[in-house]
């Protein structure tokens, strides 16, 4: 059983900026699936994807791989020849788990976990590329020269997966389901101070985009097709072809 998240359970002083860092890591398995709504139908769908997309002999890319869930996923899922899962995340402590996490379950796949920025990674022979709730991490400046060499990267009939949270751009919207995920994690167990503060300590780091600022950036950078495939309430995942 996951080690339960109570890390924002008492008052803390001085909230700092969120780092993915030891402490989060040994409790990211119950963070995620109290606070992310939809998180393990998501997992289970990248896995669906990968057995349609990944071509033989060609390269899967789990960028922000974190603790390896959506690279698992598709590992169990990949039935070709020939093919290598990258996973690749910046957090010393995430990578260490990710790959002590892999080891524990049987797979004919090679996986190559890697300590890096995913910036500085290059996408080659790519069949199928996941960016699990990453993108959201990055400067926004940044995003766009992302997708921009992963679409240069993917193979003919490859695929991107971008699972983000979203802002809305209908403010109304926008104020009830950002309460409705609030009212997730209640029901989750999470206390108004554990929700407060980690808000607190995500908002200069976590940047969100709307769904229709998400297209026109796949669009832009070069994906002739772009869909919302899942969402629950302010969390989502869309497909981008080539």
């Amino acid at each position: 059983m996951p080690d339960r998240d109570t890390l924002f359970s008492a008052p803390i002083a001085k909230l700092g900026d969120w780092t993915f860092d030891e402490r989060v890591a040994e409790v990211f398995p119950d963070m995620i699936q109290r606070s992310v709504p939809g998180y393990s139908n998501i997992i289970s769908m990248i896995g669906m994807l990968a057995e349609r997309f990944v071509q033989p002999d060609s390269q899967v890319y789990d960028l922000g791989c974190s603790l390896g869930a959506a690279t698992l996923s598709v590992r169990r899922n990949i039935h070709v020849p020939g093919c290598t899962i990258i996973a690749i995340d910046n957090s010393p402590a995430m990578v260490e788990r990710c790959r002590r996490h892999l080891d524990a379950f049987r797979g004919e796949t090679p996986v190559n976990v890697m300590e890096a920025d995913i910036r500085d990674v290059e996408i080659e022979n790519a069949s199928l590329v996941v960016l699990n709730f990453t993108l959201q991490f990055l400067d926004p400046e940044a995003r766009l020269k992302l997708l921009e060499k992963i679409w240069r990267g993917l193979n003919p009939g490859g695929a991107l997966v971008l699972s983000e949270k979203f802002s809305f751009e209908d403010a109304e919207v926008g104020e009830l389901l950002f309460n409705m995920h609030h009212d997730f994690k209640r029901a989750n167990g999470y206390s108004e101070l554990e929700i407060s503060q980690k808000r607190s300590m995500l908002e200069n780091v976590m940047l969100t985009d709307s769904v229709e600022a998400h297209k026109a950036r796949l669009k832009t950078a070069g994906f002739s097709h772009a869909e919302l495939w899942f969402q629950c309430f302010n969390f989502g995942s869309l497909v981008a072809l080539k």
